[in-house]
């Protein structure tokens, strides 16, 4: 009798919150993974089905319905923000009570966990100081998924996110409406990384991270708030943004907003490059303003 080879399928890989950063890693996995996208709006479905992933709607609010998700695939990528109040993340909570054990989990997080640097060099030794409740809350859901890594015997590795741009993702309507920005005496350091590379990063995350280890996902810019506002006016023919002492602009925008502009920080991505090899298509902010139409 003739030996029959046993057919092996692709392994699963399941993305909770597959929103824009999440289909652009799709066309970079589908050959290798079977996907399977995580999204809690019915209406995504079509369009995730025909990206090429299987779409499960689920709600990381209402853990009682997320058993379903359990053992569903050992590598995850966590792209799903915490809820909008509080100082810890319930959704994160949620998730790690239903993860398998020896899983690869790569969490996107955000670089304000550092809180305000006053324009220092920031690497991931950093001690974190989150200034703000949305930070808070991704500092949080940083020690819950440690703590159920460390129980789980599975390998987290946590990509520190700043501001995420792209062709579609610019300030053009905050530059439309005259929204101010800082004096330049006042204003504050702010990174950034390109949608595109984000994806990639996250990709090489899930292959080359070492276990427990923060890599900050930034590019090479380093611009203060203000300059990038006026970059991208002048890529899109906008008029600068004016210009106001932070006396007078805690009064003109929103307390979102000012948390942003509260914040200065200047962050290191050696390791990012070195221990994962990341060689990124939008090395500066200048890099894609630079090839949009004018």
């Amino acid at each position: 009798m003739q030996n029959q080879t046993k057919k092996i399928g692709k392994p699963r890989l399941l993305i909770i919150g597959c929103g824009d950063v999440g289909m652009r890693i799709l066309p970079l996995l589908r050959q290798r993974f079977r996907i399977l996208a995580v999204t809690s709006q019915n209406e995504r479905c079509s369009a995730l089905r025909a990206a090429g992933a299987v779409p499960i709607v689920a709600n990381l609010d209402q853990p009682e319905k997320l058993a379903r998700l359990a053992k569903l695939a050992r590598h995850i990528v966590h792209l799903a923000p915490p809820q909008s109040e509080g100082v810890t993340d319930r959704r994160t909570r949620h998730l790690t009570a239903i993860l398998p054990e020896r899983a690869i989990l790569v969490y996107v997080s955000t670089t304000g966990v550092y809180g305000d640097c006053g324009g220092a060099k920031v690497d991931e030794t950093r001690t974190l100081k989150p200034q703000n409740a949305r930070a808070k809350r991704r500092a949080d859901a940083e020690r819950v998924l440690r703590h159920w890594a460390r129980h789980s015997s599975s390998r987290l590795s946590i990509l520190r996110v700043p501001g995420i741009y792209a062709d579609n993702r610019l300030p053009a309507e905050r530059l439309r409406k005259g929204t101010p920005a800082l004096l330049p005496q006042e204003d504050v350091y702010t990174s950034h990384i390109h949608a595109d590379d984000l994806a990639c990063l996250i990709v090489l995350a899930l292959f080359r991270a070492q276990a427990g280890r923060v890599y900050n996902a930034v590019d090479d810019t380093e611009m203060k708030m203000g300059e990038y506002f006026d970059a991208v006016a002048d890529a899109m023919q906008l008029p600068h943004p004016p210009r106001l002492p932070r006396a007078e602009l805690e009064k003109a925008v929103s307390p979102m907003l000012l948390s942003f502009m509260s914040e200065s920080r200047r962050l290191s991505n050696r390791r990012m490059k070195e221990e994962l090899g990341a060689r990124l298509r939008y090395s500066q902010v200048s890099d894609l303003l630079k090839s949009m139409p004018r």
